[in-house]
């Protein structure tokens, strides 16, 4: 008897066979074990994660990790976690966080969507932050992007009261897309009119400097998580 293949689940990312450098793969085969966490479908306690209790942050998608690195060294107050699928990023950030002693920064290798399902607390994380996700600019491909209805109101159940959701982009048409998105969500609620301007904690990064020459403006959105008005107080962000 002949079974129907099951379909494939639209990914909002492509494995890119690009090249690791035997330094990036002796970082992740030498730091992986005391700063990456590995994958597995049980929640996690944060405070034994990091050996403390503190707000926490969650990065999805850090790219080669220079921005994030940098965050999380200039407020350690707070914990930041980052998750990348692609190796040479994380192999770039674990090498990082050793050479800047990064205590307050731990990293997942693995798919986003499934780590916040399996492996995130609701009303755990202090703030989100999506920077310059992949636009899928061809029509045909808009529904791999990352920042569709559900997705987000995945993220906002993660966040704690008063939480926010901070996402850049350096592409007009995503970021139209996002705002609408974001919008949307009944549990979000926007701290600006439309787009924000840049906070002070997110720094320059190399594809913002790439678009800015490319002549592409750059938004940023932060959302934060709907509470009570009775209870309402100014978000907690790095600052």
């Amino acid at each position: 008897m002949e079974t129907q293949a099951q379909p494939r689940p639209i990914r909002s990312f492509v494995i890119r066979q690009g090249r690791i450098s035997p330094a990036q793969r002796q970082a992740i085969d030498r730091l992986y074990p005391e700063y990456g966490i590995p994958f597995a479908p049980a929640a996690l306690d944060f405070a034994r994660v990091f050996g403390r209790s503190a707000p926490t942050i969650l990065e999805i998608g850090f790219g080669m990790g220079q921005a994030t690195a940098r965050i999380a060294s200039e407020h350690p107050q707070f914990n930041y976690l980052g998750v990348e699928v692609h190796p040479p990023g994380v192999g770039t950030l674990l090498r990082l966080i050793e050479q800047q002693q990064l205590h307050n920064l731990r990293i997942i290798q693995h798919d986003a969507v499934a780590v916040l399902h399996a492996m995130i607390p609701d009303a755990s994380l202090q703030g989100v932050h999506i920077f310059f996700p992949d636009p899928w600019h061809k029509a045909r491909h808009h529904k791999r992007r990352l920042i569709q209805p559900e997705f987000v109101e995945l993220v906002a159940r993660k966040l704690a009261p008063e939480g926010y959701l901070h996402c850049a982009t350096d592409w007009e048409h995503y970021a139209e897309h996002i705002l609408g998105v974001l919008q949307g969500a009944s549990s979000l609620i926007n701290t600006a009119r439309d787009y924000a301007p840049r906070p002070d904690y997110r720094p320059l990064t190399k594809f913002e400097q790439r678009g800015l020459s490319l002549g592409h403006g750059i938004r940023d959105l932060v959302f934060r998580k709907r509470v009570d008005p009775a209870t309402l107080t100014e978000v907690s962000r790095p600052s």
